[in-house]
């Protein structure tokens, strides 16, 4: 399968520009192409915690948002201008607590900049300095992206039938396009996932793009998929993964790990780092979000009034119900992630 196409559309969903930021609206894509306007950092802050983008798009935002937070502060003195980058930080890693690719970014800038070799600089200098660091944060990403795609593509033998939950974003795109360079023929059945039907719109549509036609089914069917053996291999994305292996991703992904382990299925879950600061799962925030936008389809309400939702965003995976944890630095037992990390200091 060639590898001339051009990235996806979901690979190029945050834009910093001269007046803000345009972030891709996830919400509606791929019926409608929607870029939402930041004007400011407390603007992508909010668009953030509104699911305007999701997966890693946070991350992209993040950096953007930093960056305006800095513009916004130029004409202070340099100890206002570093209390307010901080505080937009602060603002920012609130908005989505389980994933810490929010919090890894805002420090990763905050050490380059005000808490580093800038510390007392003006609202001028950090201006540069923060986009200069967002956008190499931003390129780190995707490169450890890349390794960790290539990973995860080893694990997939020629003709494989891979069933995904929610979207993996660049951890996908980086997989298929190594699988394409081997050349690798791959097959997809996609989760629908509910509430926001990420798989059914952002997967599905990426994969189209890639030149797949992925099956979806709805989040219900993972089991009668894999006892018809639609799929023999599950690939999910980590948005966290603990030092002591458990997996903590879309909600939902729990339920394909006890299915993928009752029909013999491995499960591989893909996370570029495992999250040294969470040692256990006690140590990760589930984010539980408005029980009423399970009580909706794309804006439109899809339970009878007067029922109630539930609506923990994450599941924790343990362990033993995951076969591999691939990281951008190799294939690790669950029991033995953290050897990410003794390996390769």
């Amino acid at each position: 399968m060639s590898t001339s196409r051009p990235r996806p559309v979901l690979a190029d969903s945050v834009r910093l520009t001269g007046d803000g930021v345009e972030i891709l609206d996830r919400r509606v894509y791929p019926f409608e192409t929607r870029w939402v306007h930041c004007a400011t950092s407390e603007e992508v802050a909010a668009a953030i915690k509104q699911m305007v983008t999701q997966s890693s798009g946070p991350l992209f935002a993040t950096t953007a948002g930093m960056t305006l937070a800095a513009r916004e502060a130029r004409h202070e003195p340099a100890e206002a201008a570093a209390a307010y980058l901080r505080a937009a930080g602060g603002r920012l890693v609130a908005t989505r607590p389980t994933n810490n690719h929010i919090r890894d970014a805002v420090r990763a800038i905050l050490a380059a900049t005000v808490d580093g070799p800038l510390a007392g600089a003006s609202g001028q200098e950090l201006a540069d300095a923060v986009e200069a660091a967002a956008a190499e944060h931003d390129a780190r990403y995707w490169s450890r992206s890349v390794a960790l795609g290539r990973n995860a593509a080893s694990l997939l033998g020629d003709g494989a039938r891979v069933l995904t939950h929610c979207w993996a974003d660049a951890y996908l795109i980086t997989t298929v396009e190594a699988a394409q360079e081997a050349g690798k023929r791959l097959e997809f059945v996609c989760t629908e996932t509910r509430p926001y039907l990420q798989g059914a719109r952002l997967t599905a549509a990426t994969l189209v793009e890639m030149g797949y036609r992925p099956t979806v089914i709805t989040d219900g069917m993972v089991a009668a998929a894999l006892s018809d053996r639609l799929a023999d291999v599950a690939l999910v994305a980590a948005d966290r993964v603990t030092m002591d292996g458990h997996v903590v991703n879309k909600i939902g992904t729990l339920g394909v790990a006890l299915a993928a382990q009752a029909f013999d299925v491995p499960l591989y879950a893909l996370v570029q780092a495992p999250d040294p600061l969470a040692p256990t799962i006690e140590d990760v925030v589930i984010e539980r979000r408005d029980g009423d936008e399970v009580l909706h389809v794309l804006g439109t309400r899809s339970a009878a009034e007067g029922a109630v939702g539930y609506y923990p965003a994450f599941d924790a995976t343990p362990p033993a119900l995951v076969t591999a944890i691939v990281t951008e630095r190799g294939v690790y037992r669950p029991d033995q992630v953290s050897g990410h990390f003794e390996e390769n200091p």
